[in-house]
Formats: structure tokens, sequence, C-alpha cells
């Protein structure tokens, strides 16, 4: 990553927030003939150079699906693998995310997690958390639905404890304790690897975001990659509810 953060391009036409499903890890390894961990390893890689065009380009915040509340459900010995790779890139990453004014950010059910990994995922997000170049979300044994219901249950405990009242319950208040909270929905959302579904990804955030899918894997999605997904999207005319005339006469605000 180029630790200069403050010679960046500016576009305001880009997405505030990208989100994206990673897919296709274990399918390239397999067309090469070679065991899923070694895709798993590439798609790090990938994760690189998607980070560094988002930074260069001003992107605020990027979300990677790094591990699902389903994925459990792999064999034990790839779930295994998958920890341990996830360990040795934070331990690896971590202060170059500091370096270039990275914050890094975890949602996801951590309980799950060894003791050792939910150390240094904390550790992480208090090393840089005063950063400002840019958010970098990763969603770990995150499922959309488990984000809805622990907001709902934060918002009905605090209705029980009197510093609610029902009727305050509201669409802002329900974000305001999604595990998202205080930053934008996603503009784009991008899925790797052929498949077109989102996976109980973000299931709230992602209400009017632009879709992308890809055949791409993601070990092989590169910055032309991004670079054209992010076309697509500005091709785009986003109208939240609103007619054409209305947009194109600029009598909204989006």
């Amino acid at each position: 990553m180029p630790d200069d953060s403050n010679n960046r391009e500016s576009d305001s036409n880009n997405p505030r927030h990208i989100a994206i499903i990673m897919d296709g890890n274990g399918r390239w390894a397999q067309k090469r003939f070679m065991p899923r961990a070694v895709g798993h390893q590439a798609g790090v890689k990938a994760v690189r150079k998607i980070v560094e065009y988002c930074v260069t380009h001003k992107v605020e915040v990027l979300t990677l699906f790094a591990f699902s509340s389903e994925n459990w459900r792999r064999p034990t010995a790839e779930v295994s693998l998958l920890m341990a790779l996830f360990m040795a890139t934070l331990q690896r990453e971590i202060n170059k995310l500091d370096r270039n004014n990275i914050r890094l950010r975890f949602i996801g059910d951590r309980t799950e997690f060894s003791d050792k990994l939910q150390q240094k995922m904390a550790e992480g997000e208090a090393q840089t958390e005063n950063n400002t170049a840019m958010t970098l979300i990763v969603a770990a044994n995150y499922g959309g639905h488990w984000d809805m219901c622990q907001a709902f249950q934060q918002v009905a405990a605090k209705i029980a404890a009197g510093e609610l009242q029902n009727q305050v319950i509201s669409e802002q208040l329900i974000s305001q304790h999604l595990s998202t909270a205080g930053l934008p929905d996603p503009d784009l959302f991008i899925r790797t690897g052929g498949e077109q579904r989102v996976s109980n990804f973000m299931l709230w955030q992602l209400a009017y975001a632009e879709m992308y899918f890809t055949t791409t894997l993601w070990p092989d999605f590169d910055q032309n990659s991004l670079e054209d997904a992010i076309k697509s999207f500005k091709s785009r005319q986003r109208r939240f509810g609103h007619t054409s005339e209305q947009v194109l006469n600029k009598a909204v605000t989006l």
C-alpha cells in the first residue's frame, strides 16, 4: 500500500461505501489443481489490491465479507485453516493499515472465535480507531439476520428499561443499533464468483445499493475489475423512489 494517503484522486461520483462478497477462492484453486487453502491465500493478496484502490480513490468505507455465520458448516479442516489465515493476516496487516491512516472495524458475532483471535481483533480496532483515510470493515461470523436480531434486542432492552417508548421505534432508530451504526449504507454491492444472491449479507443496509455481479473469481478480481464495477455504478440513475424527471431536473436531493 502507498504510505502517502494525502495525494489521492478525488471523484465525487464514486460510491461512498462499497461492500463485497469475496467469492471463488476455493474454485480458483481447484481450477489449478491446488488445495483450496492456496485459493484463500491468493484471496488475501486480492484484498490488498482492492484496499489500495479504494484508499487512492477516496472511497470512504469498504466492507469485505470474510466469513459468514453459515461458513462454520464447511469442513472442519478448512474452517481451521481459515481461522489460522485470519489470525496471520491480522498480525501482518494491522500495522500497514495504521500507517496508511485506515481505520479497521469488525462486524459480526465474535463470541465463536478463539480468545486470542478476539483479542487481536480488538487490538486492531483500538490501534486504528482514530484513522481517517478510509474505514475498512471486515464482516466475520456475520449474518444479516443476526445483525437485525441484535439490533432489535438492543431496542427491546431499552424499552424494557424505560429508556425508550414504543412509539419512537423507527428505521433510523434500528439503523443506529445495527453493527454499521454511524456509517453510510453501501452504495455499491459487488459479488464475485458468478453467484447472484446476497447470501444473508447486510440485508438491512443493502436496501438501495446498486448490485454488481461478476463471474471473476475473487483472487482474479483486481483494480481493473473494481474500476469496471464502479463504471457500471456511475452509469446508473439512482432514483430512491423518485421519477427520472425529478432526478434529472434536480428537484430532489438524493
